[in-house]
């Protein structure tokens, strides 16, 4: 008798071969999931990818539904891939269309899974530690070498809404003391408290500049060489270099306070040392297990001159020294920052315990990464604006606050995309999208609609309609409607023409343009259209390109500055040239 290849079901037997004979076939298993198990897989994977911001795992998934449907884990090798197929569809969802569109699904599908993570999610920001009865006393110190970015935006949300809700206080400090390698710009001194108060929505309690506070850092170095806790050295870069790495200590440590006080004197001295020359040092511990924080350097000689101080000093602080030197001074209880600067705790630490002063309590969050965003950065960006690549600090292709305030971003959507993300120190990536969620809900209720028609289209209208009416400028009945009038046709798009349409809020017609019916007839395409209209472009910067698109705009009288939601197109703010695309 020859065997056949058997091929049995998996939901009724085991995975194992039925035949013992030496020469028999083996079995081929098959399972075909049920409806019920694809939904689970896929429910369970949109779940995840909601729960990590866009980046579920298929593990995790796979841990639940093994841990919940026993009847499953004889399948593994099956479920597997379909787990990975559906948490790949679900975290790309979330990466293109937002985290909203997922909770959309979920609402509707399985709401019990949306349920359980609503019922464990945070709202707002966690507690903030150690107060102690205190009020907190927060900053935002940026570096005035440009104006504000995205990435600014965090620090200054996170601190701002802790002094607001807490009755504290937010310092707006300008770390402006390196005019070598990222010398201030003027105009970022008017810019940045302008920027601050409109993300934050109030004035900063008080505004410090580190620049014109210099006594007070000489001040502070001179009290470390005068206690012995610091010591100028005169080692090259190279020459420490090895002392660092080597966990060796260079000979200037072991100088007198007398000699250190002379070479202090002659750092300050145009006619004694150069740049490079000499360094004030905070001691430590040569042998620490970090190299940084050997001995780390805390001011040296810069002799380019300041945009607002001049050639008045010539030995600068470095900013380690100079931040924990006001974070002192201005009674900062509280230091919120990225975990990337967590050797400046550890270095300011150090700094503290020498002075006896008690150190601020000390929070990190993540980096959180914009793909959109690309990597820009401050000093690349006015390279880029003096080369005539971009044409100013608010073109809308950068991540600068003016451009985004330009595209029309809210702050409260800038507040809340923050306050969500929260406090973790765990590295994500979210999609621009996720930003553009928290502002459709803040500029929908207020944004008129219009039709801006693309690549336009004359049709002529025949047949009875009305030539002249209005139609619902928003939603909100409140809202003034629109005006039109129709003489013989109107535009539409290229795309939409020699077919039967339905002429949105109008009538229907057919490939001509003859008036089939004034009421919906059938399930033909909606589209939009213009009667009479004003040419204009529509701008949308994409990355770092820009795409203008000719059209007509529907005749309106909305300010300039007016957020209006373009019908199949999406939101866009009224410039005095056009139209700029604020997002869909």
């Amino acid at each position: 008798m020859q065997w056949e290849e058997l091929h049995l079901s998996a939901k009724t037997h085991a995975n194992k071969p039925c035949f013992e004979e030496p020469n028999a076939p083996r079995l081929v298993m098959e399972w075909e999931p049920d409806q019920e198990t694809l939904d689970l897989i896929r429910h369970l994977s949109l779940q995840n990818s909601l729960q990590y911001s866009g980046k579920g795992q298929a593990g995790s998934v796979i841990s639940r539904i093994m841990g919940n449907r026993a009847d499953l884990r004889q399948f593994g090798k099956f479920i597997a891939p379909l787990v990975a197929k559906a948490v790949a569809e679900s975290n790309a969802k979330a990466q293109s269309e937002g985290l909203d569109s997922i909770t959309q699904i979920l609402e509707s599908e399985a709401p019990e899974l949306l349920e359980r993570k609503v019922q464990t999610r945070r709202e707002g920001l966690p507690e903030l530690p150690n107060l102690d009865g205190r009020k907190p006393v927060l900053r935002f110190a940026p570096n005035p070498n440009g104006p504000l970015s995205f990435g600014h935006s965090r620090g200054l949300v996170i601190n701002g809404e802790y002094a607001k809700n807490l009755d504290g206080e937010l310092i707006l400090r300008f770390d402006d003391t390196d005019t070598t390698v990222k010398p201030p710009m003027l105009e970022a001194y008017d810019s940045i408290p302008k920027q601050q108060e409109w993300l934050c929505g109030f004035a900063a309690h008080r505004v410090v500049i580190a620049s014109e506070r210099m006594e007070h850092y000489h001040e502070y170095a001179y009290k470390m060489l005068d206690r012995g806790f610091g010591y100028v050295c005169t080692c090259s870069a190279e020459d420490f270099k090895v002392h660092r790495v080597g966990m060796t200590e260079c000979p200037c440590r072991d100088n007198s306070r007398d000699l250190n006080l002379e070479r202090w004197g002659k750092m300050n001295d145009p006619n004694e040392y150069q740049p490079g020359d000499a360094v004030l040092r905070v001691k430590t511990d040569m042998t620490l297990k970090n190299p940084a924080l050997r001995d780390w350097p805390a001011a040296r000689i810069q002799t380019n001159p300041h945009p607002r101080v001049g050639n008045k000093w010539r030995v600068w602080p470095l900013l380690d020294f100079q931040s924990a030197v006001e974070d002192y001074l201005q009674g900062v209880t509280h230091i919120i920052r990225g975990k990337d600067l967590m050797d400046s705790t550890r270095k300011q630490t150090l700094l503290y315990s020498h002075f006896g002063w008690k150190y601020p309590e000390t929070i990190y969050w993540g980096r959180v990464k914009v793909h959109e965003f690309g990597a820009f950065s401050t000093s690349q960006m006015k390279k880029d604006i003096t080369a005539g690549l971009f044409d100013g600090w608010d073109d809308p292709r950068l991540p600068t606050l003016s451009a985004l305030s330009r595209r029309g971003i809210q702050a409260s959507a800038l507040r809340s995309f923050w306050i969500e993300l929260g406090l973790t120190q765990k590295d994500i990536a979210v999609p621009l999208s996720t930003l553009y969620s928290h502002n459709t809900k803040e500029i929908d209720p207020r944004a008129p609609r219009l039709a801006f028609v693309r690549n336009a289209f004359p049709i002529t209208l025949t047949g009875d309609l009305p030539r002249s009416g209005t139609i619902q400028s928003h939603s909100d009945t409140e809202m003034l409607p629109r005006q039109y009038s129709i003489d013989e046709g109107v535009w539409i798009e290229q795309e939409d023409s020699g077919k039967p349409l339905r002429l949105k809020d109008l009538c229907d017609i057919d490939e001509n343009g003859n008036v089939e019916s004034i009421d919906r007839s059938d399930k033909r395409s909606v589209v939009h259209w213009v009667a009479g209209g004003i040419p204009s472009k529509l701008t949308i910067a994409s990355g770092q390109e820009i795409d203008i698109v000719e059209g007509i705009l529907e005749n309106n009288s909305h300010p300039v500055g007016t957020i209006v939601q373009l019908e199949r197109i999406g939101y866009a703010i009224i410039e005095d040239d056009g139209l700029l695309m604020v997002h869909d």
